[in-house]
């Protein structure tokens, strides 16, 4: 049984929770408490879950009394166990209602192919079961999924190494964790690494933070089934809130790969962390603001996945992204194609940017902006047009493939074979100062999109209306910024229309 296979009969399952009213999100959780005591089982780690509470143990009670019994296993995992297993079952319970049901679930996991999938990886099994959860619109799970061919490009353009500390502050379900730890397997034989360099790389080297428990629930999960970080002083995601004090938690990052959550918080609110020099109530700006400033550390790189209204936002928005271009080098930004994320409509960059190894050098860091446009004139990506490796093969080319320094070299040489075409070429450099003419706006653009224009290609009405509503959504911001300098309301004081 391929991995494949194994993922569709998982999710399959969920069909026997259906009489139940179990949502999607519901049934991914419900099947995360069952899979782990199943791998514990396959892959001899029972040190993690005390006895008496184990996937044997499951199977062997009465079918009468299997839920009643399950219920009490999972609040006893909460606190019993190893860190890693108290975290996966922290506030645990099940939404199953029926006896029948549950033993049904346990008899159809049992007679699963697991050798099979340890061959081939149990992580790229969860991770197919996330992309299905991310992918069903009523899951609401898009937000916390980035899609992997977006996370594999960034990485793989970041080149992280065993010397790294990696860092996402909004972690999600650790897509970029595992994406890293994945590049650095396949560029280091790790296993030939000593004991202190293995420990290092083990349980120093990747670390996030998220604030959602279930979503956490799943990173860790994730992480485990990838054996990445999993022991119990170093659980990799850290649960809390990264734009709070909490968020200190989190070591320095010589690189940061992250794509904070989109939306604006219901009721607005600045964070609450006291080291910062801006305060906003956009939190992709106060993230972007945060990473630079105080968590990527010097001689420190980061590739951060962005909407445009960071791009143009005024008011704190100008003072963050001058600020940034003071302290960082802002070498690159990739205007992305709409319709790659299942939010729908929502349209984003990747900033891509280094810190100076000196910390005195906080001034005048970002002499130019490379910007690729991969956006104008692409197709509406969706189900029916997949997004894949294939349209980044350009951007590499025109960059040099390698974002942890600047290729002049292979940049110019794009430039040069697109100069019969230069308003047609996806690659342009902006000077600091031309820049600074617009107002400090990193939303350029200069290429003539016709599939716009084009009224037989229109995107569907779902992503029209996304689009609208992150356009009202900026100019809000904006007009609150004026209301708050004009001393009509307070700074993070919501306006009420």
């Amino acid at each position: 049984m391929s991995t494949q296979d194994l993922v569709a009969k998982l999710w399959n399952l969920c069909n026997l929770l259906r009489d139940d009213g179990v949502t999607y999100h519901e049934y991914l959780n419900e099947l995360t408490f069952l899979v782990f005591l199943k791998m514990v089982d396959e892959t001899g780690r029972h040190e993690n879950i005390p006895e008496g509470y184990r996937w044997s143990d499951l199977e062997n009670y009465n079918a009468a009394s299997r839920l009643e019994e399950y219920k009490k296993l999972l609040i006893h995992l909460g606190s019993h166990g190893s860190l890693i297993t108290q975290a996966i079952y922290a506030n645990a319970n099940t939404v199953i209602r029926k006896p029948a049901t549950l033993t049904k679930l346990v008899s159809e996991i049992d007679k699963l192919d697991w050798y099979s999938a340890k061959t081939e990886g149990l992580g790229d099994m969860y991770e197919g079961l996330l992309e299905i959860n991310a992918g069903e619109k009523k899951s609401g799970a898009g937000q916390y999924f980035t899609p992997r061919v977006l996370i594999n490009a960034m990485v793989e353009l970041m080149k992280p190494n065993l010397k790294d500390v990696i860092v996402d502050p909004t972690a999600g379900t650790g897509g970029f964790l595992i994406s890293a730890h994945h590049y650095i397997n396949e560029n280091n034989d790790v296993s030939t690494l000593n004991e202190k360099a293995y420990d290092k790389y083990q349980h120093k080297t990747f670390f996030g933070m998220e604030l959602v428990p279930d979503t956490r629930r799943l990173a860790m999960m994730n992480l485990m089934l990838h054996d990445l970080a999993v022991d119990d002083e170093h659980s990799g995601i850290l649960f809390g809130d990264t734009l709070s004090n909490e968020g200190k938690a989190l070591p320095p990052a010589s690189l940061i790969l992250a794509n904070p959550p989109f939306g604006t918080k219901q009721g607005g609110g600045v964070p609450t962390r006291d080291d910062l020099l801006y305060y906003t109530s956009n939190k992709q700006l106060a993230f972007l603001h945060l990473m630079y400033l105080k968590m990527l550390k010097p001689g420190g790189r980061a590739a951060i996945v962005l909407p445009d209204n960071v791009l143009f936002e005024g008011s704190t928005g100008q003072t963050i992204r001058k600020d940034l271009m003071e302290k960082c080098d802002l070498h690159t930004i990739l205007r992305l194609p709409t319709g790659i994320f299942y939010a729908a409509g929502v349209k984003t960059n990747v900033l891509f940017f280094s810190k100076p190894e000196k910390v005195t050098q906080d001034k005048g860091n970002t002499k130019h902006v490379w910007v690729y446009d991969l956006r104008s004139n692409m197709p509406q990506f969706g189900k029916r047009t997949t997004f894949n490796e294939s349209h980044f093969e350009e951007f590499y080319e025109a960059v040099g493939g390698d974002l942890t320094q600047v290729d002049e070299k292979a940049r110019k040489a794009f430039v040069k074979k697109h100069k019969d075409d230069p308003d047609g070429c996806r690659l342009r450099c902006f000077s600091r100062k031309e820049i600074a003419e617009k107002d400090d706006s990193l939303d350029l653009s200069w290429i003539r999109d016709n599939s716009v224009e084009d009224a037989d290609n229109l995107p569907e009405p779902d992503v029209l209306i996304n689009e609208a509503l992150e356009e009202m959504a900026g100019a809000m911001n904006e007009l609150q910024a004026i209301l708050v300098e004009l001393g009509a309301v307070e700074k993070g004081e919501e306006v009420v229309l």
